[in-house]
């Protein structure tokens, strides 16, 4: 029987078959996948094919996991060697920022670009809790919704708790599969129940003396919509560890760089301080956005030696 998972609690999966049915299912045995070293080997929006147990009790044994289309993954939290599978089988992506209470860097919005470019995952960067921007922050979204619109990105505001903004957001997930991820406290689960409030999703407020938000979801799940499509709900992530990318493919996943990189004098150039670079000279001439060449820099500093 064909299934999809909607939720995993580490040994336990939710799974709906294709007639709706929900079932509890658990795995035979060890699952390895195309070699990845995974803490979770079965993630949120995977297929899979499943034997019913127990008719009674609705529960289910996992047998096999079908192709992934693709998938997001970042270090585990609990071990910077394996990987976690956030989430497989996307149709796009929105990452929920903020500029106040608390603020987004830009370095963790570009390494979230950097995940879904690696593995064609088409991204939407949703500013949120717009209702507290002054002059300031206002100038600051301008400036980075012109970066990242320039490459190719969309980017949106919006203020959940003013209701601005929030419907042309929710006509986005109609009839796909989105990843909503952010950091916690940026108001992903506002939205899901401004929008879907039958789910009634918990929210927490964001931690006074931390200024980051209290986790709410701690495992990703998946919620089907009204009409059509569905939702993954993901913890809210601190740090976005990057995963099998190497340093010399860095350069390849940040688009205004590899529409450029053609025609360096090198091929194996880092867009560093090699002759002849043409990224350097995009950089120069304004085709490239400062920031996100800084960006660059930093993530390169930041990767092990090893990759």
């Amino acid at each position: 029987m064909k299934a999809r998972i909607y939720k995993s609690t580490g040994s336990w999966y939710v799974a709906k078959a294709e007639s709706g049915k929900i079932y509890n299912a658990r795995i035979k045995g060890v699952f390895k996948i195309g070699g990845l070293t995974s803490t979770n080997p079965i993630a949120v929006g995977d297929e899979v094919e499943m034997q019913i147990e127990d008719v009674l009790e609705e529960s289910a044994m996992i047998d096999t996991i079908c192709d992934r289309k693709n998938y997001v993954a970042r270090v585990s939290p609990h071990n910077k060697h394996q990987h976690h599978i956030i989430a497989a089988n996307l149709d796009q992506s929105l990452l929920f920022a903020t500029l106040k209470d608390p603020k987004t860097s830009q370095g963790f919005i570009d390494r979230f670009l950097i995940s879904c470019e690696a593995y064609h995952i088409p991204a939407i960067i949703v500013f949120n809790k717009s209702d507290l921007y002054k002059q300031k922050e206002l100038e600051h979204f301008e400036h980075l919704q012109k970066i990242y619109s320039n490459i190719g990105y969309r980017v949106m505001l919006c203020s959940v708790e003013k209701n601005k903004g929030v419907e042309e957001i929710a006509a986005l997930l109609e009839g796909k599969t989105t990843l909503l991820s952010g950091h916690s406290g940026v108001g992903k689960s506002t939205f899901i129940n401004a929008v879907f409030p039958s789910l009634e999703l918990r929210t927490q407020e964001v931690s006074g003396w931390s200024g980051k938000g209290m986790h709410t979801t701690t495992f990703a799940e998946m919620f089907d919509l009204p009409t059509s499509g569905a939702i993954i709900d993901t913890p809210g992530i601190r740090e976005l560890g990057l995963v099998d990318i190497s340093k010399q493919e860095l350069a390849h996943y940040f688009p205004e760089m590899r529409a450029q990189m053609g025609n360096c004098h090198f091929n194996n150039c880092m867009h560093i301080e090699e002759p002849g670079c043409a990224v350097k000279r995009a950089l120069e001439a304004g085709e490239i956005a400062a920031d996100r060449y800084v960006s660059y820099l930093n993530i390169l500093t930041t990767m092990d030696v090893s990759h």
